[in-house]
């Protein structure tokens, strides 16, 4: 078949969302019987304006533009699991939406982390050390939250759903017919996954504000959401590293953490999730032309 596009997803309420190279595909199971499927053209920003696609930049591009994606899919989703009359998000409710989104991830990651340090940093003659536990408090916090979750019965169908689409992704990855049964030979856990990328995230912020010294409270704070971008367009690297076929070992070595964490993310799918993630990427392999016979 020649070399593949990658394909990535979200699990969605009910459903998945699949993402192409020009295309993307929300399946959501209305019931037993009935999968519903819209497919639409997607075009980023960076197709009118290159520049935007240049690694290190493109990760920021493709942070925001993931946002955007997910909170419509999610939206999608919810008006067809719950059959309600579908509305789209305004402008200004996505705004909201993403504003309070990325609001809550400083709260909790950034602002409260640089509180707790404030507190205990008299404890520590070295910045290294010092930043080192304010890092060890970030992927506390996320892990609990994650951890916190993961305990609500609709987040655990999203979760199963999130594994399903895993599977999928790499049953076509590996060249095999898309099918429940292949899919379900794969693990749920995938080097490219969103969790991936946000625990890696915390990793590289730990490594580039170990040049900061030790600021203040107010100046840690403004100084972790200012490298934000940087951050974030070197982990969006790292993931695009990971998911080759062969990543070397350094790549494999930050990208491993991720994989155990995703076994919160991730459950188990039932055969009809894993069915729902299939029509979602054949959605999209069909209208970008990368379905063939052996596949």
């Amino acid at each position: 078949m020649g070399k593949k596009n990658q394909y990535g997803g979200q699990a969605v309420i009910e459903g998945v969302m699949m993402r192409g190279q020009d295309e993307q595909a929300i399946a959501v199971r209305k019931n037993e019987e009935e999968i519903i499927l819209k497919v639409e053209k997607f075009s980023s920003i960076t197709d009118k304006l290159p520049v935007l696609g240049k690694p290190l930049i493109r990760g920021v591009v493709n942070l925001f533009e993931s946002l955007i994606i997910g909170i419509q899919a999610l939206s999608f989703s919810a008006n067809q699991a719950l059959e309600e009359e579908e509305e789209e998000l305004t402008t200004l409710e996505l705004i909201v939406t993403i504003a309070s989104a990325l609001g809550l991830a400083i709260l909790l990651f950034v602002v409260l982390p640089a509180v707790a340090i404030n507190f205990i940093q008299n404890y520590f003659e070295s910045d290294l050390a010092l930043n080192l536990v304010e890092g060890s408090i970030k992927i506390t916090v996320f892990f609990l939250y994650i951890l916190g979750i993961s305990q609500l019965e609709d987040i655990k169908r999203v979760f199963q759903y999130h594994g399903a689409e895993h599977q999928v992704i790499y049953n076509y990855e590996a060249g095999q017919p898309l099918s429940v049964e292949n899919a379900k030979q794969h693990s749920p856990l995938h080097p490219r996954c969103g969790t991936n990328f946000l625990l890696i995230v915390m990793i590289v912020s730990i490594l580039i504000f170990s040049f900061f010294g030790r600021p203040s409270v107010i100046n840690r704070i403004l100084i972790h959401i200012s490298i934000l971008p940087l951050v974030a367009g070197i982990a969006y690297e790292i993931i695009k590293l990971a998911g080759r076929e062969d990543p070397n070992l350094a790549i494999r070595l930050l990208a491993t953490p991720g994989l155990w964490l995703q076994k919160l993310t991730t459950r188990k799918p039932e055969d009809e999730q894993i069915e729902v993630a299939i029509k979602a990427l054949e959605g999209v392999l069909a209208r970008e032309g990368e379905i063939t016979e052996d596949c």
